[in-house]
């Protein structure tokens, strides 16, 4: 393991637990032994650790973008960048795994959409957009409401985990035990291999790699809003008559909020 890492550690910092194991040929355990023995915590505060010991961290968190660049030439680079994204991320997405997503949604007695931190936010973008669309749907990004929630729901209902590394515990931890009580799961990860993967019904994936010091990166969380664009919207196809009821009686609740 250390081997791998220092023989590409500008690379090595975009690993997660699992990638790094399955490069070097060993355990998870084995990794986080390695972690410890070099007196950090864990493995994201091995990777912190890293990333400060690189010769430039600035360049790697932010990629091409140089500090003398003009504004217009940070703006291009950036559109390039997330117009990269999207195109990546379709290339990415697997149509049997949306096909069973859409089924899975839309048969859902209660739609959860659980993430932490930036993730968590998504998540509340994705509950109003469903909510418009006239689905039964709660959003948490506490991870003790989180818990709680996925503790009461049933066979029927269904949970979507997101998360850009797919390793977050108190996420993972949650739905696995959910998994455990017949719900059925649906996780968007930016990470095929990632320990969220394992307890899901669908996988859906993402692309975009975020550095340990930028978390939450707007392109993350593109590729994320990209997929619940598609889903969403072919939803709202397959069952117009209830969607589209949905979306007038929510359009005019709100007119007298609007000058």
């Amino acid at each position: 393991m250390a081997d791998k890492v220092l023989a590409d550690p500008d690379e090595a910092i975009f690993y997660t637990i699992t990638d790094l194991a399955e490069k070097s040929g060993v355990g998870e355990t084995t990794v986080i032994r390695l972690c410890r023995k070099l007196g950090c915590k864990g493995y994201q505060e091995f990777k912190l650790s890293l990333v400060q010991n690189l010769s430039s961290p600035s360049g790697q968190i932010h990629g091409d973008i140089e500090e003398g660049d003009e504004v217009i030439t940070i703006a291009q680079k950036i559109s390039a960048l997330n117009a990269q994204t999207v195109q990546n991320t379709m290339t990415l997405l697997d149509e049997d795994s949306l096909q069973r997503a859409i089924e899975l949604l839309s048969g859902a007695n209660k739609i959860y959409f659980f993430g932490v931190g930036s993730s968590g936010i998504t998540a509340e973008d994705a509950k109003y957009r469903f909510m418009r669309l006239g689905f039964h749907v709660e959003a948490a990004s506490d991870s003790h409401i989180i818990a709680m929630n996925a503790a009461l729901a049933r066979p029927g209902d269904v949970i979507v985990g997101i998360s850009v590394s797919g390793s977050t515990k108190d996420l993972v931890d949650t739905v696995r035990m959910a998994k455990q009580n017949g719900v059925k799961i649906i996780c968007l990860t930016n990470h095929a291999r990632s320990p969220i993967t394992h307890h899901a019904d669908v996988v859906l994936l993402g692309s975009s790699r975020e550095h340990p010091l930028r978390g939450g990166a707007f392109s993350s969380k593109l590729a994320q809003i990209q997929i619940l664009d598609i889903l969403t919207t072919t939803l709202s196809l397959k069952h117009k008559d209830k969607t589209y009821d949905a979306m007038e009686k929510t359009a005019k609740s709100v007119l007298e909020k609007l000058y």
